[in-house]
């Protein structure tokens, strides 16, 4: 199993010796990738544009989207800027496409929150891959959309699914899922890794699918008050209860917990741990490769 490391996105005050010490120091540690992930209202920084600096002064390290949530933008203008990274890193793009369950960050960009938007990110899907393919999208005498991505047929596609319904409906589209757990808990990962492969052979896949899971973590001496702070701060616009309830349920506050959930998540055939930060101290990089050699 790869492991994989994410800027710390939602993390307030993430600034630009934030975003080039946390990329110089994960091309320089076990990492097999740099990932981020999208919100709109929120303290957080854009997962484009933070990739995009992250591909200019990385070599190696996978830049993985965890995950853009299609229904929101330009469909062409998606294709076209994941094209343009994939040409400007070499080839090292990963695309987790996601619906979101935010709808304020709908309104914010003057998308449409409703309950065909999945449908619709499939649309896009198919839209986007007739971009990469070189097809023209637009109409007669139209030149098609450059550029052509590094990798055949665009990057791999990783389904941001959490629900049954949606994870069987990305056995049609996606080569794999890029999911998030709380616990990390061993029987919620098996029974999504379960559903996963279940539903790709039943839609005659040839390939089982890539299965890559994330995770909150935090380290240090202060690492419970620091977790508690970043779910209270994530999870405020649902209610104290809800904020309690998730406090419970995220448990990788210390080295041996980071080391069990990065063991147990071997153990159910990840094939890549993506583990998410709760602090902007790019020294936390560091932490992380230490306890995981």
């Amino acid at each position: 199993m790869e492991i994989g490391i994410n800027f710390p996105m939602l993390v307030p005050g993430v600034d630009r010796r934030t975003i080039l010490e946390w990329a110089a120091r994960a091309e320089a540690g076990p990492f097999c990738a740099l990932g981020g992930g999208e919100r709109v209202t929120y303290p957080s920084v854009e997962v484009m544009v933070t990739l995009s600096a992250a591909a200019s002064i990385t070599q190696r390290l996978r830049l993985l989207f965890s995950v853009i949530v299609l229904p929101m933008h330009s469909t062409v203008l998606m294709a076209k800027q994941v094209a343009t990274l994939d040409v400007l890193s070499g080839g090292r793009v990963d695309l987790g496409l996601g619906v979101g369950a935010r709808d304020e960050d709908y309104r914010a960009v003057g998308a449409t929150f409703d309950r065909k938007r999945l449908r619709r990110m499939e649309e896009q899907i198919a839209i986007m891959r007739r971009v990469w393919a070189g097809e023209n999208v637009v109409g007669e005498g139209v030149p098609p959309v450059d550029p052509r991505p590094v990798q055949p047929g665009g990057p791999p596609l990783l389904a941001g699914a959490m629900t049954p319904f949606a994870i069987e409906r990305a056995a049609r589209w996606a080569d794999g899922l890029c999911g998030f757990n709380f616990g990390p808990s061993a029987d919620e990962v098996a029974a999504t890794y379960d559903l996963a492969r279940r539903a790709w052979r039943e839609a005659g896949r040839d390939k089982p699918p890539r299965l890559i899971m994330g995770f909150w973590y935090a380290l240090g001496e202060r690492a419970r008050e620091q977790m508690d702070t970043y779910v209270g701060r994530y999870f405020r616009i649902y209610g104290e209860p809800m904020v309690e309830m998730a406090k419970q349920m995220v448990k990788v506050t210390s080295p041996s917990a980071l080391r069990d959930a990065v063991r147990m998540l071997a153990d159910q055939g990840s094939d890549q741990a993506q583990l998410v930060p709760t602090t902007a101290d790019p020294d936390d990089v560091n932490r992380v490769a230490d306890i995981l050699g």
